[in-house]
């Protein structure tokens, strides 16, 4: 009788730049090289958080999300350089193009991360290790900054294997050895495992992934519901999701935090002009059109509210995007007297380039225009190279916001 095919164990390689910002700005200026170095502004000069830390800086107890002042305290000789965020996205763009050259099957995790479904290519590098030392060197000749690889049987192993790895290392997980590889490991190196819920296990006497997956799923469904279940399998490395390619998102956002919470209408307008701005950038940069706009909205107090609004046709227009979002935060801000933190616009329900809105006299056809033209200009000069209407009220805090596609 003739035997069924035996199935080739899956391997994932996730690539992680280390200490991304940090690394862009000491190619720029190599003097920073082996210093404590903090990208995020200028302690002092208005409300701002670390965005990234070498890991000089980090000894001293910096890490990213702490206020400027804080860590300045901590480490008064630290050197805080503003970021710069066309070099960044510069340098991610030449990593996953990099990337790309060693497997079609590429998931971007940010900017300076990705999965690469890699299943079968040990025969085009003689070894998966030989194949991520080659990325590696690749990264370093092309862009000048170090990257850690792991490489596993699934996503979340390989996240895992990459962060063990770091800085500039690699390690690999033998096919079958990820509930192995992962027992010994604190619960929070595990991707997903906050404070808060670190410190829940931490109650139930769990400290160690191997702890986790041996707890029985009604001790964590009762505790954590349904997540309680996904905590215990990835516990044992086993994560079924697949690579899937950036074209694949969902759905497209953008956030800025205000040096000082604001009321000031005419820069919260602006800020949103200019989060529709990148967002419908994005969305045509992926030949996408969106029919949910929605906002996000940080109250000085920190609670957050969510706005959306779905529309009857698919749009990637620029001025589509901020004239539902500007309704939507009229609304909220008329439901509130607070001053805002935190202000993003999102767009979801993505589809392929088909039902954009008629408009009159050629309308459509004249913003689109306008839209691609400041594409052009903004791929080759930067996006903050050119300012439209209202945003000209941000000046020089023009800036790409934090932004992110899931």
């Amino acid at each position: 009788m003739a035997q069924p095919p035996v199935e080739t164990p899956r391997r994932i390689m996730h690539v992680d730049l280390d200490a991304f910002f940090v690394s862009v700005e000491q190619v720029f200026d190599p003097s920073l090289r082996g210093k404590p170095v903090a990208v995020g502004g200028v302690p002092g000069k208005g409300r701002g958080v670390v965005t990234a830390a070498s890991y000089e800086a980090r000894r001293y107890g910096i890490h990213a999300g702490m206020p400027l002042s804080q860590a300045h305290r901590l480490c008064p000789n630290c050197l805080f350089v503003p970021g710069h965020w066309e070099r960044y996205g510069e340098a991610s763009k030449m990593f996953m193009a990099v990337l790309a050259d060693f497997s079609p099957f590429l998931e971007p995790g940010g900017l300076d991360e990705a999965w690469l479904d890699v299943t079968g290519f040990e025969s085009l590098h003689g070894s998966l290790a030989g194949m991520g030392t080659k990325i590696r060197q690749r990264i370093r000749d092309e862009i000048g900054i170090a990257a850690s690889i792991g490489i596993a049987g699934s996503k979340i192993a390989a996240k895992v294997a990459s962060k063990t790895a770091k800085p500039d290392g690699l390690v690999e997980v033998p096919p079958g050895g990820e509930a192995a590889f992962m027992a010994p490991l604190p619960i929070g190196r595990m991707p997903g495992v906050g404070e808060k819920t670190e410190k829940a296990l931490n109650a139930l006497g769990i400290r160690t992934l191997g702890e986790l997956a041996k707890m029985p799923p009604d001790c964590l469904a009762g505790r954590f519901g349904a997540y309680g279940a996904m905590l215990k399998l990835h516990a044992q490395g086993i994560d079924r999701s697949r690579v899937q390619p950036p074209a694949e998102a969902r759905s497209i956002s953008a956030e800025r935090t205000f040096d000082a919470d604001s009321r000031d209408r005419q820069l919260l307008e602006a800020t949103l002009r200019y989060l529709s701005e990148q967002t419908g950038a994005r969305l045509r940069r992926y030949g996408q059109k969106a029919s949910v706009v929605h906002i996000r909205v940080r109250w000085a107090d920190f609670s957050v509210i969510t706005r959306q609004r779905t529309l009857g046709f698919g749009t990637d227009s620029n001025e589509v995007i901020f004239g539902e979002a500007l309704n939507l935060l009229g609304a909220a801000l008329a439901g509130s007297r607070q001053p805002v933190r935190l202000l993003g616009v999102g767009l979801a329900k993505l589809s392929g380039g088909e039902g954009q809105m008629p408009l009159d006299d050629g309308g459509a056809a004249r913003l689109s225009s306008i839209d691609r033209a400041l594409d052009r200009i903004r791929k080759k000069y930067g996006f903050g190279a050119i300012q439209t209407g209202r945003t000209l009220a941000l000046g020089r805090r023009a800036e790409p916001p934090a932004a992110g596609d899931s």
